[in-house]
């Protein structure tokens, strides 16, 4: 396991200052355009920080989702490099399968996740030695065994998470203050935006991961892209 950087102390940027100082070049961001993710992209873009920006397009998410996306090049004049699933890994999954197969067992799910997520992040990751997220410890019982700063067994790397101690509101605040521009699903009750057929608005007193993959019925879900290992 490498090194962690040490951050105690440290405000947001000046952690990041400090972890691309020591990786040069090596620490990205994956943004998927919710809350969290706009606070991390306004902080890289507005104190110019040298952290690559990237994204995941699994082919099924929310035209909202895209919107916010579009606006986000359009506020920071900024590069996002967007990542794709196997055309022919998803081709040979809906002819074997069909387009809906992730509804019928935990298993399918996974599979559709590993094929539209997992694998176009380890390209996305590939070269780099610091993974940054949006990652928040309150968000659910698995993501609150999670560190600000972690070694991420399952990618070999480094993994910050600065909004680690954040809350929701906290998130909301810097959104307004900043006038950053966030995906309009959340004023709808969607908490955790992910692809549409697998994300719903939650109601009052829900668990946050509620909204995803609802018919699991677990707060413990994940898609395989964050495991927490140390």
């Amino acid at each position: 396991m490498s090194n962690l950087p040490s951050i105690e102390g440290k405000s947001i940027v000046e952690a990041l200052s400090e972890i691309c100082r020591l990786h040069p070049g090596k620490v990205v961001f994956t943004t998927s355009f919710g809350y969290e993710d706009q606070v991390v992209t306004d902080i890289i873009c507005t104190n110019h920080l040298p952290v690559e920006i990237v994204t995941l397009d699994t082919g099924r998410l929310f035209e909202e989702s895209y919107k916010v996306f579009n606006r986000t090049l359009e506020k920071y004049k900024i590069d996002i490099k967007t990542y794709h699933p196997s055309g022919e890994a998803v081709g040979k999954m809906l002819s074997e399968k069909g387009p809906l197969s992730f509804y019928e067992s935990v298993e399918n799910r996974k599979e559709c996740c590993y094929i539209r997520k997992v694998v176009p992040l380890k390209e996305a990751l590939d070269g780099h030695e610091v993974w940054i997220t949006g990652l928040r410890s309150e968000q659910s019982a698995n993501r609150e065994k999670m560190n600000a700063i972690e070694w991420d067994e399952g990618f070999g790397m480094i993994k910050y998470n600065p909004l680690h101690d954040w809350t929701l509101d906290d998130v909301k605040t810097h959104i307004k203050e900043n006038k950053v521009p966030y995906n309009v699903l959340h004023d709808r009750g969607f908490v955790s935006i992910g692809c549409a057929p697998c994300t719903r608005a939650i109601e009052s007193g829900e668990d946050f991961r509620a909204g995803r993959w609802w018919w699991e019925n677990n707060s413990k879900k994940e898609c395989g892209l964050h495991t927490h290992g140390k």
